[in-house]
């Protein structure tokens, strides 16, 4: 490719805050929860580049043509590959697009064909437009895009604090995790946390049902594990908190080491084997069972007795779990584990994402 913009380009990020900004100086938009990528094209040659710099054209082949037909014939956007499904993102079928078969990407094309919502202008034509301010990238972006069609969209945005606001009440229930914050007058910095999110939290009793080892200190707490108790009383791993200074994982080794004792004799994990990363069930896969997403990390756990309980904050749930690492609060003492069932979790009303991708017009 000879571009102004030539890959590999790592995208511009953003910060986590706990407010919406005020101030006149900003633009909002909806934070969509996909795959990060970034669109070359330069002719008959078009590459969509994942965050981290890899190539991801063989995983959505049905992407290829929209992007032939619907873009400028030199330019380079920034967007996010989802999966739409029953009206709401859905982020488990997007995982499985990433596959090694070929066969198996064919189908799933078809089964579960992706979208993708571009919400910045890199370049156009011979024109490198990171120097250019936001707001002037954003209208290039929208003139570029008016006549786009599915799957390609535009992500809506807006300058009214109110309706951002809005949007990141109601949108959670289509699947979307927060608001993204830019300035205005802001260049396109690859690589820099200079953008803003604001993204859910919410409090959640979990019991906590192993751990992992840290994977550099082998003496040092890593993660605990953490469960909920489903409608039929069975303990299900919904995810991990970690994120301790070194000092506090030490402490944690020491303070768990009592629930060690006899933990595998009649813990609710013990006769769970690996499923398939295809066709096992939500949240029902051994908390250190191998699968496609793990890239080979060390996921060995070490049983506790399901006798503590831990506060923690999270932003959102995938299926039956976290989407994301838990962020530990403290210790309940005064809670029991039979009290951690999924019934204590807010329900988000579904949102249909037509109501979304019409507003990016």
């Amino acid at each position: 490719m000879q571009l102004p913009v030539n890959p590999p380009v790592f995208p511009m990020l953003a910060k986590r805050v706990d407010q919406l900004p005020t101030g006149e100086e900003y633009i909002f938009e909806p934070k969509w929860d996909g795959f990060r990528s970034l669109v070359f094209r330069d002719g008959e040659e078009i590459l969509i580049q994942s965050r981290d710099g890899k190539p991801l054209n063989r995983y959505f082949p049905e992407l290829l043509r929209p992007l032939q037909e619907q873009l400028p014939s030199r330019c380079v956007l920034d967007g996010e590959i989802v999966v739409a499904r029953d009206q709401a993102l859905d982020f488990d079928a997007l995982q499985l697009r990433i596959h090694p078969a070929s066969s198996r990407i064919k189908l799933l094309s078809q089964q579960t064909p992706a979208s993708i919502i571009f919400f910045d202008l890199l370049c156009e034509g011979a024109v490198d437009l990171r120097h250019v301010p936001f707001q002037e990238r954003r209208q290039r972006l929208e003139s570029l895009l008016s006549s786009a069609a599915p799957p390609i969209h535009l992500t809506p945005a807006t300058t009214d604090r109110t309706v951002a606001w809005d949007w990141f009440r109601r949108f959670e229930g289509a699947g979307l995790d927060g608001v993204i914050v830019k300035s205005l007058s802001g260049r396109y910095e690859p690589d820099k946390r200079v953008m803003l999110k604001v993204k859910h939290e919410r409090d959640c009793d979990c019991v906590v049902a192993g751990f992992r080892w840290h994977k550099k200190d082998r003496t040092a707490l890593g993660s605990l594990l953490l469960g909920l108790f489903d409608d039929s009383g069975k303990l299900q791993h919904v995810g991990v908190c970690a994120s301790f200074t070194e000092k506090k994982r030490r402490e944690l080794v020491e303070c768990l080491a009592p629930y060690r004792r006899d933990a595998l004799a009649e813990h609710p994990w013990k006769d769970w084997a690996e499923l398939d990363a295809e066709g096992g069930p939500v949240g029902r896969r051994i908390p250190g069972a191998q699968s496609r997403w793990s890239h080979g990390k060390d996921l060995s756990w070490e049983p506790l007795r399901p006798e503590l309980v831990v506060e923690v904050a999270y932003d959102h749930m995938q299926g039956n779990r976290f989407r994301h690492t838990a962020q530990f609060r403290r210790w309940r003492m005064d809670k029991k584990p039979s009290d951690c069932t999924y019934a204590q979790l807010e329900v988000v009303a579904p949102l249909e994402l037509a109501e979304i991708f019409g507003r990016g017009r």
